[in-house]
């Protein structure tokens, strides 16, 4: 099967947004993918790879849209599903399909062309804007806290959004087009996790460490937490202004 395509007319969006970096970040990299489809094992496999570059944000949102094939996602929220239809609806172009990697909020290609993510992000580094936030995440006294610093330029507004992370995940597929593989993950997103709106003054953001899980994983399953700043909101999501990472959950300081 080729990379799988549908058109959607309209997004309602669980907004998200995640976003790390240990060193100066060049790019936040969502890759849309499914367990049902059988052109993703190796957009999965590149991500991994690309997740070894300290510049680069990689992201793994599971969606849900293809568990119809008879194999139900076990990593999929629907929410991914609806994000990915909101930056479609936001860029005009409708263009949803797996396996999709959007590229500092504005630009698509396939997720498994590692030429044509490279040249994104090059095109994407054009708009002085893009990560232009330099946003730092920490942990302590059981509390994760974000800081975002004043606008520097004519984008003055976002949303913050918190993401709980896995680095790795192996999944054995039971049916459907992967079936009796065994594919693995990286840095899933388990969460997005809004922790307010940015009006472009410096500002604090927290939550406490107790309330990040939900649904059927815990603290323990989280080995870090990624901070994104993104330009718009949900339902029509923009340009990444900023991001961070931190290590957790388990050695994290309470």
């Amino acid at each position: 099967m080729n990379y799988r395509h549908i058109t959607f007319a309209v997004a309602f969006v669980c907004t998200l947004i995640a976003i790390p970096a240990a060193a100066e970040p060049r790019a936040v990299i969502e890759l849309f993918t499914s367990q049902g489809c059988s052109s993703c094992p190796a957009a999965d496999k590149l991500l991994g790879e690309l997740s070894s570059d300290p510049s680069l944000v990689t992201m793994s949102l599971a969606v849900d849209y293809w568990d119809y094939l008879g194999w139900k996602d076990t990593l999929a929220l629907h929410g991914h599903s609806n994000r990915q239809r909101a930056y479609a609806e936001a860029r005009g172009d409708r263009d949803v399909y797996t396996p999709q990697v959007v590229i500092n909020g504005i630009v698509h290609v396939v997720g498994s062309d590692k030429g044509a993510i490279e040249k994104a992000i090059i095109q994407t580094r054009h708009n002085a804007a893009v990560l232009s936030l330099p946003v730092s995440l920490a942990i302590a006294d059981g509390k994760v806290t974000v800081s975002v610093p004043a606008a520097k330029d004519d984008y003055r507004s976002g949303e913050v959004w918190l993401c709980p992370i896995t680095s790795k995940v192996s999944v054995q597929i039971g049916r459907g087009e992967n079936r009796d593989q065994t594919l693995t993950y990286h840095n899933v997103v388990r969460r997005w996790v809004k922790l307010g709106d940015w009006s472009g003054k410096a500002e604090n953001f927290s939550l406490p460490l107790s309330e990040i899980p939900q649904g059927d994983y815990s603290l323990k399953d989280i080995d870090r937490l990624d901070v994104v700043v993104q330009s718009g909101v949900a339902a029509k999501p923009g340009l990444m202004l900023g991001t961070a990472s931190t290590s957790c959950c388990a050695t994290s300081p309470n």
